[in-house]
């Protein structure tokens, strides 16, 4: 069941943003007067067509399922008919094949704008951005921060959540420091600057919070079940307990909990419990695991937040209509600048290519999403609408941006470029494209096995 919802949330999410694409190159395509011969999603073999009538476009599905095109009347791809060359795409100016080109990946980020807009008109669930205290030694310990502070904004942009502390810090990767704001239980107001400089440039693409020391504060958190025969049942704890402190360090999270006793791998741990009000030691070994290669202890127990903890740290974020489109387009333009800025780190050096994924983790991704909500999901659409339509734009041959490039050149010279000049373009656009998918692929294997 688990292997067929992602096979249909990742069916979902590509039939959704082919479509938009596709029909962002027909829409404006018809617009400037070119004749479309076809609409397909997918590449290849057609197997099922439909025609609103005998010379009017043909709307097809292909065999492979893994992208789509429009087909226009072109004099270069083929001959066409004497009453059509007026509607044939080669014979526009420039200015309009630049329009019908660049359709396609403006419709996927205007897809975006819309989905963001649409989820923060229903409310986006998240926390409440209240932190615990600094882990000594990091970048936060040497800040004002404290526990219970709620970060209010970071360099003067408000901050409504959680969530978006961790946006507006991840935008700020590659800065040295940050200016945080922070409210204190009693109402007052401070500043004080994060410096970011201190976390590795790989850091950045894992749990950078943690790194910068910036831990949301849960409260101690509470067993949810003891695992019979494992370290913590044999030691007399159970469901209800509240785990206060590990080895004398308090703990303000299921996450902390879990740091503390995986980084001891069959070693003596003390649990500091509260039961009802009293609040004793119980000392006993952690059993032995393997995670990714390495050795980590593990207590047995499930753990969960308090209740009554978690709803005091919910906060919902919602906009009216209006505003809601202003921040759907603020949120799609910041991603693309940083995917821009992340395909930049790569090239460079400074970003793994491990980040380039493939359509298997697109997969795993588009059925997590979906098992986790509606709004998930949703937002998991805006953002790979986003990473469709930015890489589109990439001046490389085969893709739109390639196209493009060739036409600015068509502006600067004064003529299209030579039929050689396209030819080994294209060559080197499907080398490029090859390799990329290639390593994507090569990615996806990895992270599978």
């Amino acid at each position: 069941m688990d292997v067929l919802t992602k096979l249909l949330a990742f069916a979902v999410t590509l039939g959704v943003l082919v479509v938009f694409h596709e029909l962002g190159h027909y829409l404006v395509a018809r617009w400037c007067g070119v004749k479309v011969t076809r609409f397909s999603v997918g590449f290849g073999r057609v197997v099922w067509s439909r025609r609103s009538s005998p010379d009017g476009t043909e709307w097809a599905l292909s065999a492979v399922p893994l992208g789509g095109y429009v087909k226009m009347a072109d004099e270069r791809e083929g001959e066409v008919a004497a009453k059509d060359l007026p509607h044939a795409f080669n014979r526009q100016s420039v200015w309009r094949r630049i329009a019908i080109v660049a359709a396609g990946p403006i419709a996927n980020l205007l897809l975006a704008v819309l989905l963001f807009a649409g989820t923060y008109v229903a409310g986006v669930p998240g926390q409440r951005a209240i932190v615990a205290t600094p882990p000594a030694g990091t970048a936060a310990a040497a800040t004002a921060l404290r526990e219970g502070d709620l970060v209010t904004a970071v360099d003067g942009v408000a901050v409504r959540s959680w969530q978006d502390l961790r946006w507006r810090l991840l935008r700020a990767s590659g800065e040295d420091a940050v200016e945080l704001t922070l409210q204190r239980d009693d109402g007052s107001t401070t500043r004080t600057p994060l410096a970011l400089s201190a976390v590795p440039s790989a850091d950045w693409e894992g749990n950078f919070m943690s790194v910068l020391g910036l831990k949301a504060d849960f409260g101690p958190p509470l067993i949810d079940e003891a695992v019979p025969d494992k370290p913590a049942a044999r030691a007399g704890l159970k469901a209800g307990d509240r785990i206060v402190a590990i080895d004398g360090a308090a703990v303000r999270s299921p996450a902390d909990v879990a740091a503390q006793t995986n980084a001891k791998p069959g070693a003596t741990v003390v649990f500091r419990v509260d039961r009802g009000g009293e609040v004793f030691d119980t000392e006993f070994v952690t059993e032995v695991g393997e995670r990714g290669g390495r050795r980590i202890g593990l207590a047995g127990v499930r753990l969960k937040v308090d209740p009554a903890r978690a709803d005091r740290l919910a906060v919902t974020v919602r906009y009216g209509p209006f505003e809601a489109l202003g921040a759907g387009l603020r949120k799609t333009a910041e991603l693309s600048v940083f995917t821009l800025r992340m395909l930049g780190r790569i090239v460079i050096g400074e970003a793994s290519v491990r980040n380039i994924s493939g359509p298997i983790t697109m997969a795993d991704f588009a059925g997590q999403s979906a098992q986790a909500g509606g709004l998930v999901f949703v937002g998991y659409l805006a953002l790979i609408s986003i990473s469709l339509g930015v890489l589109n734009l990439l001046p490389v041959p085969l893709l739109d941006g390639g196209h493009l490039l060739y036409y600015f050149a068509e502006i600067v010279k004064g003529s299209p470029v030579s039929d050689r000049a396209f030819e080994v373009g294209q060559r080197i656009g499907m080398a490029v494209l090859a390799m990329l998918m290639t390593l994507a692929l090569f990615n996806d294997l990895t992270r599978l096995f």
